[in-house]
């Protein structure tokens, strides 16, 4: 429980709060947008080391996932109060993530079980990790290049993120299903 990628996670989720006081209490969205892209940059970090080190354990596994959750969910709502985050993105990121976390708790109430991190989502979820940050830091400074490189990154990640959705949406009806003698267990289990 206690391994170098769990810590990771967890500070990734305790840096979640900072970011909402920078972009809210201080209304620095530069520094907001570049400590998002840290805590984003960073989502990679956790997942290399608990494979490199043989230290995946099942908190990581629920813990990564729920440290980018939150901190998208916090960039986004934070975002669209603000007004940092363009209200399409907000409102499109809102929307998936909606769907996809209600999906999420019926599989694990009705299942007792989590549908796997697919690797595309991990794909998308850093795409937007690079696009978020870059609204807020185009919201702190103006700079037309940070704008840019927003919604260079944002509109393919977006259609990625949902394409993504689409799958364990998939993933996640064919878990909740009842496996019958002669089908195959867990099909979209697997990431």
């Amino acid at each position: 429980m206690l391994t170098v990628p769990n810590l990771i996670s967890f500070t990734r989720i305790l840096l979640v709060p900072l970011f909402v006081w920078l972009a809210m209490g201080r209304d620095d969205h530069t520094a907001a947008g570049l400590l998002l892209g840290f805590i984003g940059a960073t989502d990679w970090v956790d997942g290399y080391l608990a494979r490199r080190l043989g230290q995946v354990s099942r908190l990581g596994k629920a813990l990564d996932p729920l440290a980018d959750r939150f901190a998208v969910a916090a960039a986004v709502i934070v975002g669209w109060i603000t007004g940092a985050l363009p209200w399409v993105v907000a409102a499109l990121l809102v929307a998936r993530e909606s769907v996809v976390a209600v999906g999420a708790l019926v599989l694990a109430i009705r299942a007792r079980r989590q549908v796997a991190v697919r690797r595309m989502g991990k794909v998308a979820t850093f795409g937007l990790y690079f696009a978020i940050p870059s609204f807020y830091v185009f919201a702190g400074t103006g700079s037309t290049v940070w704008q840019a490189v927003a919604w260079v990154l944002v509109v393919p990640s977006l259609i990625l993120y949902y394409v993504v959705a689409l799958r364990y949406m998939g993933d996640m009806w064919r878990s909740a299903r009842p496996v019958s003698s002669g089908s195959e267990a867990d099909p979209g289990v697997a990431g």
